[in-house]
């Protein structure tokens, strides 16, 4: 390899720390993170910071290794030509190899009054906002919680566990991804927190007021705080510095996570758009992507040809409520099956898996931390503008 190797990490998020600890390990690589924000966010804990059980932060210093630099900003533009990242505060990181690991948001609303009234929760600020909301709300209130799928879930489950009164609602299905065991298992733990699910035809939001979702079916349901859990979205940085995205917005590679426009740019994370290898956002996948990244980078570096990616997954947990949760199990390439473990036990598996996310990161932390001494942490403003992880 060549000495001193210059790597730039743009995010924070799983993707992000997993690549950057691992190419950490590498003294002849000198890594820079750059993120708007200076603490690392457990985004699959953002429901229980709404529900007031967590914070869902933890400081850099557990899970990035001591050294990478960590830039607190925001990254405008990529300038690929230039191997450089213009910065919100101003300043300029050049780079030999650019880590894109931007992470996803809240997708964009296309509902008559949902931007206005519908609160979002993917992200750390939304969660922060959100939660004064809930709790000056009166406690018989009604909380309406739009989104199928685990955020959705989690929050209606967090919410109503509290004594509020919940509806979620679904749309056609609830739990997409959950095999129809799974899915009975889950209605009837949200039945016995008291949630009211409302699934079927007719039942996507039509528009969102100040007090009140309205169905497809004319049916309108009270809302004094309405929850958007509808998926996500991601950052324009790619699209926004002219590299090559899909029509979400990720930035498309190749089977090797390189970028299709160029071999100094490899993606990880929410953010990445492999050819042809179409994947779930997940922290799932985030931890195995940015490992991926991190070995691609370093077989370039190397001259050698990177592998092809493989991700392997295990199934989806959900925690319902503090005492209870559903760990769905799935084939490897990432189809649910019969096989679930539910109640509580369900609920200890997903605290573990939270928990161990963390010790994870943590552990490739300390031991990269042995290749150097901890740099100082870059203080600058972190802006709304550029990316999200």
């Amino acid at each position: 390899m060549n000495k001193n190797t210059g790597v730039v990490v743009i995010g924070g998020g799983y993707a992000g720390v997993a690549a950057a600890n691992r190419l950490a390990h590498h003294g002849d690589v000198t890594v820079t993170m750059v993120n708007p924000r200076p603490e690392f966010v457990e985004r699959i804990r953002l429901h229980q910071l709404v529900g007031g059980n967590d914070d869902a932060v933890v400081g850099y210093g557990e899970v990035l290794a001591g050294n990478v630099r960590l830039v607190v900003d925001s990254v405008t533009t990529i300038d690929a030509a230039g191997r450089r990242l213009e910065l919100a505060g101003g300043d300029t990181v050049g780079y030999d190899y650019l880590v894109y690991a931007v992470g996803s948001g809240s997708a964009e609303p296309d509902v008559p009054g949902a931007a206005e009234f519908a609160h979002p929760i993917a992200t750390l600020e939304e969660a922060r906002r959100l939660r004064p909301l809930i709790a000056d709300a009166p406690a018989k209130a009604p909380v309406t919680v739009v989104g199928s799928g685990p955020t959705g879930i989690e929050t209606a489950a967090e919410l109503a566990e509290e004594g509020r009164s919940v509806t979620l609602v679904c749309g056609e299905e609830l739990g997409p991804y959950l095999h129809p065991r799974g899915r009975r298992s889950v209605a009837r733990t949200l039945a016995g927190l008291g949630v009211t699910v409302v699934a079927g035809p007719g039942a996507r939001v039509a528009a969102v007021t100040a007090d009140s979702v309205r169905l497809d079916d004319g049916r309108e349901l009270p809302s004094r705080v309405t929850v958007r859990a509808t998926g996500f979205g991601v950052p324009d940085l790619a699209a926004r510095s002219g590299l090559s995205t899909d029509t979400v917005g990720r930035l498309i590679t190749d089977e090797t996570l390189t970028s299709v426009d160029d071999t100094r740019i490899i993606a990880a994370g929410d953010a990445a758009a492999p050819v042809d290898m179409p994947f779930r956002m997940s922290c799932q996948a985030a931890g195995q992507l940015g490992s991926r990244a991190a070995r691609t980078v370093l077989s370039r570096i190397a001259g050698e040809r990177p592998a092809p990616l493989k991700l392997f997954f295990a199934g989806q947990c959900l925690s319902l409520g503090r005492r209870a949760g559903i760990f769905q199990f799935a084939t490897l390439n990432d189809h649910a099956i019969p096989l679930l473990l539910a109640g509580n036990p369900g609920g200890k598996l997903k605290e573990f898996v939270c928990k161990s996310t963390v010790k994870q990161l943590t552990n490739e932390a300390r031991k990269a931390h042995r290749n150097g001494p901890s740099p100082a942490r870059d203080e600058a403003p972190a802006t709304a503008a550029g990316h999200t992880a």
